[in-house]
């Protein structure tokens, strides 16, 4: 079982930047694959980006590639979202996602493909 915690949402301005970041509970995190998903009104939640493990791999959606950076810090915990030239269109509420097994190699991106949910964190981007 594993609890996920997002923060650095807000508001910003166009062409600005934000860092989200997703701290979890539980001991055996470092083995699960993360991802970010966001929401906005009116549509369903999407894919963002992802991150195996051990932090080999990661995947991004296209409209984020060049601008969002996925890591992780196995030894806090903590799996990170830096957004950089944000636009408007990325204004949405933010969620972490994290599934317990993982095959080497493997990509998740749909929403039922994990197993664990934080609560999610506002992004505002204004133009």
């Amino acid at each position: 079982q594993v609890q996920l915690a997002e923060s650095g949402g807000g508001p910003v301005q166009a062409g600005g930047s934000l860092r989200l970041s997703c701290a979890a509970s539980g001991r055996t995190f470092s083995k699960y694959y993360t991802g970010w998903f966001r929401q906005a009104p009116g549509k369903e939640r999407e894919f963002v980006a992802a991150i195996s493990p051990a932090a080999i791999s990661t995947w991004y959606e296209d409209s984020v590639k060049g601008r969002f950076t996925i890591s992780r810090d196995n030894a806090k915990n903590t799996v990170y979202l830096q957004m950089n030239s944000l636009k408007p269109e990325d204004t949405a509420v933010y969620y972490c996602a994290s599934r317990a097994t993982y095959y080497s190699g493997a990509y998740y991106a749909k929403a039922y493909d994990f197993d664990y949910w934080g609560q999610g964190t506002q992004v505002t981007v204004s133009s």
